[in-house]
C-alpha cells in the first residue's frame, strides 16, 4: 500500500496525518502532492486556529522520501527536479501557511521527515523521538528548498552536523541545539500537546496571524516601509481586542471570533 495523507477537523483544530505505517511514515510523490493541497486549502478556512502535522501510531512522525519510489520516478537529475518540485510546495505551503502550526512529532524524524517538522512553527516531540539527516549515506544531496527550513531553524553549525554526520539525535539533544520547542515524556505527550494547542486556540486567532506574517517578514532583513509599520497598529481595530480588554476588565475568558 502506497500511503495517504489524513485530514480531520476538529472545532478550531485540523489535524493532518501521515498515514503509511509499513513504512514509517515515509512519503511517496502522492502523498506529498495531497499534503501540500490540504495545507493550501486549510491556508485559506478563516475560521480555523491550529494546525497539528503528525504521523500514524507512535513509532514515527516520518522517515522521508519512500525509497521504494527511487528506481521510477527519482533515479535522474531531471526526475528528481519533478520530483522535488512537490515536496517543496507542500513545505513552502505549511512555511507561509497563516495558521499556526505544530509538528506532533513521536518516534523516528528523519529526512524529509524533519525536512517537514523544520518549517512548522513548533516542534512538540516526546522522549523516545529520534532525529536525522542521513541522505548522505544514499549519495544524496539537500536542495537548497529543502534545506532552507532547516537551515533557519538549526543555524548552519547543527545543520552541517547532521548532513556529515548522518547520525540520529536523540529528543534531549535536538531541544539543546534548537531543533524543538518542547519535548514531553512518552507518558504525559498526548496531554502535553494537547495543552499547546488549546493555549493557541484560546489566543485571538488574528493575533496568530499577525504575529506569523511579522516574524517571517522580519527574517527577511530589509527595512520595514510605513505601510508595514502602519499594519503592526491594525489589531487596535478590531472586534478582538475590544473582547480583549474588556473581557480582562470584566475578569472573564475572553470570546475571540477573529474580527
Amino acid at each position: 500500500m502506497s500511503g495517504e495523507i489524513v485530514l480531520r477537523r476538529d472545532g478550531y483544530v485540523a489535524t493532518i496525518t501521515i498515514d503509511n505505517v509499513a513504512k514509517r511514515n515515509a512519503m511517496t510523490q502522492a502523498m506529498w502532492i495531497e499534503m501540500g493541497d490540504a495545507v493550501l486549502a486549510l491556508g485559506n478556512d478563516t475560521q480555523l486556529r491550529c494546525i497539528v502535522i503528525r504521523g500514524k501510531g507512535a513509532q514515527a512522525f516520518g522517515s522521508g522520501a519512500d525509497i521504494d519510489e527511487f528506481e521510477k520516478i527519482r533515479a535522474s537529475k531531471a526526475q528528481a527536479i519533478e520530483f522535488g518540485k512537490h515536496g517543496h510546495r507542500a513545505m513552502l505551503a505549511v512555511r507561509d501557511c497563516p495558521i499556526p502550526t505544530i509538528a506532533a512529532v513521536q518516534g523516528i524524524c528523519v529526512g524529509g521527515g524533519l525536512e517537514l517538522a523544520a518549517v512548522c512553527d513548533l516542534r512538540v516531540a516526546n522522549e523516545s523521538s529520534r532525529f536525522g539527516v542521513p541522505i548522505a549515506r544514499l549519495g544524496g544531496v539537500l536542495a537548497y528548498p529543502e534545506l532552507e527550513g532547516l537551515l533557519r531553524l538549526a543555524g548552519p553549525q547543527v545543520t552541517l552536523e547532521l548532513l556529515l554526520e548522518g547520525r540520529l539525535m536523540a529528543a534531549a539533544e535536538a531541544y539543546e541545539k534548537g531543533l524543538l520547542t518542547r519535548v514531553f515524556a512518552d507518558a504525559d505527550y498526548e496531554e502535553g500537546l494537547q495543552k499547546i494547542v488549546n493555549s493557541i486556540v484560546a489566543g485571538a486567532p488574528l493575533s496568530a496571524r499577525w504575529h506569523k506574517k511579522f516574524v517571517a517578514r522580519l527574517l527577511q532583513g530589509s527595512a520595514i516601509d510605513e505601510t508595514e509599520s502602519s499594519e503592526g497598529y491594525d489589531c487596535f481595530d478590531t472586534n478582538d481586542f475590544k473582547e480583549g480588554y474588556l473581557s480582562f476588565l470584566g475578569k472573564r475568558p475572553p470570546a475571540f471570533t477573529g474580527t
